[in-house]
């Protein structure tokens, strides 16, 4: 297969622990990064990718962040769409109408209430700690600043998080994206953007997107893994995924990237 870019989400696709890549995987990364550009896709944070670009030898290249609200190369910001504070005080409503917490996300800044087990894991998976205050309080910071969010993050009970995730369908699903990542978690996005939107904008002249092979595991990969030259699901990926991929390797925890890579990409 020939390729001049390859994209790959994180979390349970690229990582095969919660937290880092393995060195099989950084083997095969470094093997084919001169010859194709490689370029990570996740709703993480700019910090909580950055360290995995140095692990893998790739940070003279950009990074979509937050689902494609934010690219980076490097400090340059390429592009920042953001999500309004009308958006902002209706989840908030909602969320304190269920008894969910948020999560609120702008550039490298991530606010949060309280030091739950949630937040906790959160920490771990993404090697990057957290503002400790108040949400009201940095929704009147965010306001005085101008500034909105490029990801809110809802953490709530498996019940609370169904019924959010319905209602927030139907009153913000046609402004946003919103994601159920697990039983007790929803990530929001702005829905002009998209993981597809924002490789089209890092496409080179003469690139199209039948020259990008991209790896994904779960609903915010879909589009992307749907319309470049190959979309590639991990094992353990939904199976909705599965299904329109053009390849399925092994799981995330057995390097399934990486072991596609070095069978299919040939440099």
């Amino acid at each position: 297969m020939k390729f001049k870019v390859l994209c790959s989400d994180l979390d349970g696709t690229l990582l095969s622990t919660k937290n880092n890549v393995s060195e099989f995987t950084i083997t095969e990364i470094q093997r084919i990064k001169n010859a194709i550009r490689v370029i990570l896709v996740s709703a993480r944070m700019p910090r909580s990718m950055t360290y995995l670009q140095r692990n893998l030898g790739i940070e003279d290249q950009p990074i979509i962040c937050y689902n494609g609200a934010l690219i980076l190369d490097g400090k340059k910001e390429l592009s920042s769409t953001v999500m309004t504070m009308d958006h902002l005080d209706e989840v908030y409503d909602l969320s304190e109408s269920l008894g969910i917490r948020l999560g609120l996300y702008h550039k490298d800044e991530w606010y949060v209430e309280e030091n739950t087990e949630r937040v906790r894991k959160e920490i771990h998976h993404t090697q990057s700690t957290p503002i400790f205050r108040d949400t009201v309080e940095s929704i009147k910071d965010w306001k005085n600043r101008q500034i909105g969010a490029h990801k809110i993050m809802l953490m709530g009970t498996e019940i609370a998080t169904d019924t959010a995730f319905s209602k927030l369908q139907k009153q913000l699903g046609q402004e946003l994206h919103v994601y159920r990542s697990n039983e007790t978690l929803i990530e929001l996005s702005p829905k002009s953007i998209s993981k597809l939107s924002a490789i089209q904008l890092l496409l080179k002249e003469g690139e199209t997107l039948d020259d990008v092979i991209a790896f994904g595991d779960n609903y915010n990969d879909m589009e992307m893994l749907q319309h470049v030259g190959h979309g590639v699901a991990v094992a353990n990926a939904r199976e909705e995924l599965k299904l329109i991929a053009n390849s399925v390797t092994l799981k995330n925890t057995e390097d399934g990237v990486a072991h596609f890579i070095k069978r299919h990409i040939i440099i």
